[in-house]
This record gives C-alpha cells, sequence and structure tokens, in this order.
C-alpha cells in the first residue's frame, strides 16, 4: 500500500477463452469438480429473477462503508468486466446504487459483487444488471478513501485477483484462475452431462441409489 493508503493498478485484460468455456455452466457444477472448496460464502444475488453472468473481474478493497475508491475504478471498466468489492463484510453503509449501477453499465460491465452492502435493489431488477452483496441498506457512505484497485482481495471467504474469470448464478459466486479455467470448465462440462443422465434415469424409474447402503456399510452403520 502507498503512503497515501490508495493504490491503483491497470486493470488486467480478459482471459476470453477461459471465459467462453464457462459461461452457460452452473456454479455448484463447477465448485463440486474444483474439490467443493471454491464459492463465496454468504454473497448472494439482489436480482429477483435468474441471474447469470461470466466475465473478468476487477477488484476494488474500500475502508468500511467508504466507496471513492469504487467510484475511481467505474472509470476503467470495460465491456465484459465483473466489479468485485471487497467491502470487509460490513452492510451498516451502502457501497453501490443506481447511479454507479448505471455508469457500470455504460461502459460495457455485466454484474458486480459486494462483500458489503447496495442499496436501489429495485433498479438493479429493472435494468436486469446482476449484482450480489451481503446486505441491503439504504443508509448512503463516506467518499474519502483509503482503497485499491485492482490487488488481491477476499470476499466471502474466497480469494479473488485481477483477471480471474468470475462466474455467478442464482447460487452464488465462485472466482477461478486463467489457469485453472479451462480445467474447470471441461471438468465442469463433463459434471452436467452425468447430472443429466441421472436426472433422466430418475424420471424414467431406473436411478440406482445402492451406493447410499453401500457407503453405510462400509462406515460400519448397516
Amino acid at each position: 500500500m502507498s503512503t497515501t493508503g490508495i493504490e491503483i493498478h491497470p486493470r488486467k485484460e480478459a482471459f476470453q477463452e477461459g471465459i467462453s468455456a464457462l459461461t452457460g455452466l452452473a456454479t455448484s457444477v463447477v465448485s463440486d469438480v474444483m474439490g467443493r472448496t471454491i464459492g463465496a460464502v454468504n454473497i448472494l444475488p439482489v436480482n429477483k429473477s435468474s441471474v447469470s453472468v461470466c466475465g473478468n473481474a476487477v477488484t476494488v478493497s474500500v475502508r468500511t462503508g467508504d466507496n471513492l475508491m469504487i467510484h475511481k475504478a467505474l472509470q476503467i471498466l470495460k465491456p465484459g468486466d465483473v466489479l468485485v468489492v471487497d467491502g470487509g463484510g460490513d452492510i451498516s453503509r451502502a457501497l453501490f446504487g443506481e447511479i454507479m449501477m448505471t455508469v457500470a453499465k455504460s461502459k460495457g460491465a455485466i454484474g458486480c459483487v459486494f462483500d458489503g452492502a447496495i442499496r436501489d435493489v429495485d433498479a438493479f431488477e429493472e435494468h436486469q444488471f446482476p449484482c450480489w452483496a451481503r446486505g441491503v441498506n439504504m443508509r448512503g457512505p463516506y467518499k474519502d478513501g483509503p482503497g485499491s484497485i485492482n490487488t488481491s482481495i477476499s470476499i466471502g471467504g474466497m480469494v479473488v485477483n485481477p483477471g480471474d474469470v468470475i462466474l455467478g448464478d442464482c447460487d452464488g459466486i465462485i472466482a477461478l484462475s486463467p489457469g485453472i479455467a479451462l480445467e474447470a470448465a471441461q471438468l465442469g462440462k463433463e459434471k452436467e452431462t452425468a447430472e443429466r443422465k441421472t436426472i433422466q434415469s430418475i424420471l424414467d424409474g431406473q436411478y440406482n441409489d445402492a451406493w447410499v447402503d453401500a457407503t453405510l456399510k462400509q462406515k460400519g452403520a448397516l
């Protein structure tokens, strides 16, 4: 961190191949195939209708209840970006609302994520701009700093680095580094195929749940 407490780094270019490969996959499936260890906790969709995004992480870290650096980050957003903000989990003041959302959308951003609070919830639904947040609060923020842009942050216990692929849907948010994005996409597609077959077997009355008793027997419960 600089002596002013403000740190601004260039935006990381998007890993388009990884974004394309992961688009449309469910966060639950990708989390499962990557060891069930990735994914933000208690960062939930604000929108009432279905939401889904896959894009490039632009990260921001702010002082509790202060959104100065988020305003600065809006200046560097490009099409396909997802704004990801570490607000320290505090929900006593909103960090983002309709005006800032409108700016983000005008820059081509496709969604936003806050480990903190937002406000003007109906506007996100009206404009179909996907948002995930820890909470909602009508109280406005300070604009003094400090903070950082495009540094490693943590949201809901999940580390997010600038340039990560952000995948979000109604179940939540996960972040994948470019180094594992393609593997995660391949494994995710294989698991989705297997799950569709399982669901079809249930509908056909052919579902085999023998593994349940086998597991219990192995544990000495049967």
